[in-house]
């Protein structure tokens, strides 16, 4: 969030990163350019997640107040406060999803539970696990934002490996997973022309 507090730019100046004025004069014209372009997207985009923040709440409040009227009516839960609930349109060509699941970290047992999982797979047969040493690590060890990715650890304790050791890790493994709260999710579909329900996609990554 901008600083509201800075003094204002004197008229034939701007402001660099540093916080100092620099003359018009003295920009290069490339970096006007970029400056314009990365302002504008970033303009856009503020307006854009305003518009997601304002939808999300919009859709979590019209949900709640369908469940609210079908309870009053009829005297039972659809999916109850925290339940999930799928609402779809008359015609079945739309269908819009109200979910909730568990925020999930690790809590600091996790290093002892990797250390049990590296003992374990590094006992096998040598040369053989190489690959496999690696995809532990790589699933045990935070990523850039120096935190564990949730879904490969519970991609790991899916593995059906038959084995005493690696089940005694797994059970360190799921000892370290801390539940810390709950995110709710909306998401909407479209009926297509195989009467498939398919996703309409609100992530920027994947439209």
């Amino acid at each position: 969030m901008a600083d509201t507090n800075q003094t204002p730019v004197p008229v034939g100046y701007v402001r660099n990163a540093r916080g100092d004025f620099v003359p018009e004069s003295r920009v290069r014209e490339q970096d006007k350019l970029r400056d314009q372009v990365a302002r504008d997207l970033s303009t856009e985009a503020i307006a854009l997640n305003a518009a997601m923040k304002r939808f999300k709440e919009k859709a979590l409040g019209d949900i709640a107040d369908l469940v609210s009227i079908a309870s009053e009516r009829y005297g039972v839960q659809l999916g109850g406060k925290k339940g999930n609930v799928s609402i779809i349109t008359y015609d079945g060509e739309f269908k819009v999803v109200r979910s909730f699941a568990d925020r999930i970290t690790f809590t600091e047992e996790m290093l002892a539970a990797k250390a049990l999982v590296l003992e374990c797979v590094q006992s096998w047969t040598d040369g053989a696990n190489d690959h496999l040493v690696s995809v532990v690590q790589h699933y045990l060890s935070p990523g850039r934002n120096g935190q564990i990715r949730t879904a490969d650890v519970l991609e790991m304790l899916r593995w059906e490996i038959d084995d005493d050791n690696w089940k005694q890790a797994m059970q360190a493994v799921k000892d370290s997973i801390l539940i810390c709260g709950t995110a709710v999710y909306v998401r909407v579909y479209q009926r297509d022309s195989n009467d498939q329900y398919q996703q309409i996609t609100l992530d920027l990554a994947a439209v």
